[in-house]
């Protein structure tokens, strides 16, 4: 099992130099490199394998335009090489977007492997340096000195944050959670970001909205300094530091809730949200962009899957809001602005998130017991076991 240990790094100056030059010369590998791969494609309608490209980098190295490259390590250079392969690869087989290239500012980042840097008593060593570099490790029921990182990710967010991201392969684990016998659905929205069917309500905080008018501010100060200027910069750094703020702010609160989650049950059912579509509204994007659910669901899958909980994703054209929790009656139709609703069978009161949530864990546990996957990989369109009606028996021989 691969795990991975984030560190916040503090580089000296010359280390800083030397680490900034690698993501210079890292960045110009990609980027001619993908240009070329494109160039040639145009012209032979050719794709290119990995080892062309570094067939390419290498006489791009002996050119003798680009002898700063043999100034950094040549890891990081190689790679780069391997990431736009397995760029390509995921973009042929459908799983990701086009390749794009690297821009200037923004993140940064650089990947070693173990011919690159040295691991000793929890300290680490880069290729091209002499003295370790400092960081801060956030862990103290793990001893540093007692893993052995695969690669290590050196990276520069746009606010001047460095970090070290120590990918470490384990042989186990991590130990099951015992069972709670807990189950719980989760209905997903706005004003609250989560209702349960036990009938509790997570606030949604709403991390943006209340940076909004710093934010603002800022932009304002930056959009009247000089292009290339300076103070631009130091501009532009703030605004990057008080959306730093926002999503750690927001990382922490979907860490919690999470974790909380899939502590106290076994069983979490939640809905497959069309987030990408639901963001083309142009009077929610931002509110639904700020509840991060593509995240939080992305949180559950690696959590359950780590302590022995099963999550189950139901179909996202399960009627669970229209549908009474009580008696099962569908309504024909129910307006976004319809917060409680009476049932016109059984004349039960309903909330309507806390009645979709029950539905949604009704539909989780017919799901878990039947064996059905509604998790759906590829298209959204496939309906769930829940929602097939039992066909007619007819007499006769049945047509082929």
């Amino acid at each position: 099992m691969r795990t991975a240990y984030k560190v916040r790094v503090y580089p000296t100056a010359e280390q800083a130099a030397v680490l900034n030059r690698t993501f210079g010369c890292v960045r110009l590998v990609w980027n001619r490199v993908l240009a070329w791969r494109q160039a040639r494609y145009r012209a032979e309608c050719m794709r290119t394998s990995y080892a062309q490209t570094d067939r390419y980098l290498t006489e791009l190295k002996r050119g003798g335009d680009h002898d700063f490259l043999y100034e950094v390590s040549s890891v990081p250079l190689q790679q780069a090489l391997r990431h736009q392969h397995t760029a390509f690869v995921n973009f042929f087989a459908g799983r990701a977007k086009y390749p794009r290239f690297k821009p200037r500012h923004g993140r940064q980042s650089a990947t070693y492997t173990r011919s690159a840097f040295r691991w000793r008593d929890g300290r680490l060593f880069l290729a091209k340096m002499g003295d370790p570099i400092a960081f801060v490790w956030s862990w103290p029921e793990v001893d540093p000195a007692s893993i052995d990182p695969a690669t290590v990710t050196i990276s520069r967010d746009s606010d001047g944050r460095w970090y070290a991201s120590l990918a470490v392969e384990t042989a186990t684990g991590p130990e099951p959670l015992p069972a709670t016998g807990g189950q719980v659905g989760i209905d997903l929205g706005v004003t609250h970001f989560a209702v349960l069917s036990t009938g509790g309500k997570i606030p949604n905080p709403r991390h943006l909205e209340r940076k909004a008018k710093n934010l603002a501010r800022y932009q304002r100060r930056m959009a009247r300094k000089q292009r290339g200027s300076s103070n631009r910069a130091k501009a532009k750094v703030k605004i990057a530091r008080a959306h730093t703020k926002v999503r750690d702010a927001r990382a922490d609160f979907l860490h919690r809730t999470s974790t909380r989650l899939v502590r106290d049950h076994d069983l979490i059912v939640i809905e497959d949200l069309n987030v990408r579509g639901m963001v083309r509204n142009r009077s929610l994007a931002r509110v639904i962009s700020d509840c991060g659910w593509g995240e939080f669901r992305r949180q559950l899958e690696y959590k359950t899957a780590r302590a022995g909980r099963r999550l189950v994703v139901i179909d996202r054209w399960y009627p669970s809001s229209k549908t009474c929790s009580a008696c099962g009656h569908l309504l024909a139709t129910l307006s976004l602005s319809t917060r409680h609703w009476s049932c016109p069978g059984c004349g039960a009161r309903h909330d309507r998130d806390v009645n979709a949530a029950k539905n949604i864990l009704a539909a989780g546990r017919a799901v878990s017991a039947c064996g059905a996957d509604v998790s759906p990989q590829g298209s959204s369109l496939r309906r769930s076991a829940v929602k097939q009606e039992a066909q007619p028996v007819r007499a006769g021989i049945p047509v082929l």
